[in-house]
């Protein structure tokens, strides 16, 4: 498998147990940033009856692709590109929910703000908005380890960094999206679900 991640073959199955009750039958998801498409792969083996729909930036697409076509089923889609930079790469389709696993605490402010601008464009309403990864509450980290990744984040790329769930609760309000559950995962992750108003 290509660009294959240890943390999402830890992690793919805690999230399956809790995201595929949540999901409607026959539901449509589209994810962004699938990087080696581990989670869609392992969620769409055991949901046959949803269609779901990877993302990711150009340089991670062949190898996605790639994965997709080896390993995946018939309701796992060809994957698309997507530049959160980019408004004219962004996807306009309806899908009952967006989901996305550690990539708010990656990319740039602007980008984190466009993926609730895309989330608002393409979540059908009653939908939701399925975001995995570590936060902060109330400027605080939740372990000890966050803070040493958050350093780590930081080194990497200034722009980097462990979110504020306030400001995540701000631009999903601002995007008709409340808050229905944040479920705390292990590792010191969160999954926030949110329903399209």
């Amino acid at each position: 498998m290509e660009n294959y991640s240890p943390s999402c073959e830890r992690n793919k199955q805690v999230i399956l147990e809790q995201i595929a009750p949540r999901l409607p039958q026959n539901a449509t998801v589209f994810e962004i940033g699938s990087l080696s498409g581990q989670h869609a792969l392992h969620f769409t083996q055991y949901r046959k009856d949803m269609r779901w729909q990877c993302s990711d930036i150009e340089e991670n697409l062949l190898p996605l692709a790639n994965n997709i076509q080896s390993f995946g089923s018939d309701n796992l889609l060809a994957p698309v590109h997507l530049d959160l930079s980019r408004a004219d790469t962004w996807q306009h389709q309806q899908v009952d929910c967006i989901y996305t696993a550690n990539t708010l605490h990656i990319v740039a402010p602007l980008l984190v703000e466009n993926i609730f601008k895309i989330a608002s464009a393409m979540v059908n309403p009653g939908g939701q908005l399925m975001i995995y990864g570590p936060f902060k509450y109330n400027g605080q980290y939740t372990s000890a380890s966050n803070t040493d990744f958050q350093q780590w984040l930081l080194d990497r790329d200034p722009q980097s960094g462990i979110r504020d769930f306030e400001w995540i609760e701000t631009l999903a309000t601002s995007a008709h999206f409340r808050l229905d559950t944040d479920i705390a995962m292990p590792a010191n992750n969160q999954l926030l679900v949110f329903y399209r108003q």
